[in-house]
């Protein structure tokens, strides 16, 4: 369904998840990782679940690559490792059909990728939208692949990807402000920056958080599909 891009970083290959019994995982040893992403659950929407560690971190829980656990058992030495897991998050991608119809698809005239010239109408965007959205969604002028949707002058929504981990993924941020919600601004916006993505022979990843109902509705429109839940250690 999704693209070699996607299950090659999220589902190895030599991690058998299918067949898992109810309430078990399977282990993948990654020495890619990150520190900061060094424990992370994904929960698939198809069921099995993967834990995915740095050899550190597998060697601390006592978990070897492509074991099968409990998975209340891995929380439990989670746990007792003195790690948190954070709130999960829903990871949306593009299935392979909808990859093809966005190739094809004629753009918006009134959506554009932004550059550095855009500068003060982006200002202008961010003093006017919410500030925990600002946060929470992190979009900035100075990202590696930014488009905007305007309505007149103003720009209404707004949309940033960089690369995620060193990978072929691009994580996706979005913004609108609240008077232009509901008049398609924001699903333009992620329609436009994933096409240039898949352009640029990059993914694109759409991740937010499970109860923002408004973010989970635009991926679903923008043609995302649910991949699963994902939970990662807390550095906080």
């Amino acid at each position: 369904m999704f693209s070699p891009l996607v299950t090659s970083h999220w589902l190895p290959e030599d991690v058998r998840v299918s067949g898992l019994p109810a309430g078990h995982l399977r282990v993948a040893v990654d020495h890619t990782l990150p520190e900061s992403r060094s424990v992370s659950l994904l929960h698939l929407t198809t069921g099995p679940a993967i834990l995915r560690l740095t050899p550190a971190r597998a060697r601390e829980l006592r978990l070897a690559h492509g074991e099968q656990a409990n998975t209340e058992d891995a929380r439990a030495r989670i746990a007792s490792a003195g790690l948190s897991l954070t709130d999960p998050d829903h990871l949306f991608f593009l299935p392979l059909k909808e990859r093809s119809a966005l190739a094809t698809e004629a753009s918006n005239a009134h959506t554009r990728r932004l550059t550095p010239q855009d500068a003060a109408a982006f200002a202008a965007f961010t003093e006017s939208a919410p500030s925990e959205e600002l946060d929470e969604a992190y979009v900035e002028l100075d990202h590696w692949l930014v488009f905007g949707t305007f309505v007149g002058d103003m720009l209404a929504s707004a949309a940033s990807m960089y690369p995620w981990a060193g990978t072929k993924l691009a994580d996706l941020g979005v913004i609108t402000l609240p008077e232009y919600r509901g008049r398609g601004a924001a699903r333009a916006t992620v329609r436009a920056i994933s096409a240039a993505a898949l352009r640029d022979g990059h993914e694109p990843q759409f991740r937010c958080q499970v109860h923002n109902s408004a973010s989970i509705a635009l991926a679903r429109a923008s043609g995302f599909t649910l991949l699963g839940n994902w939970e990662v250690v807390d550095g906080a």
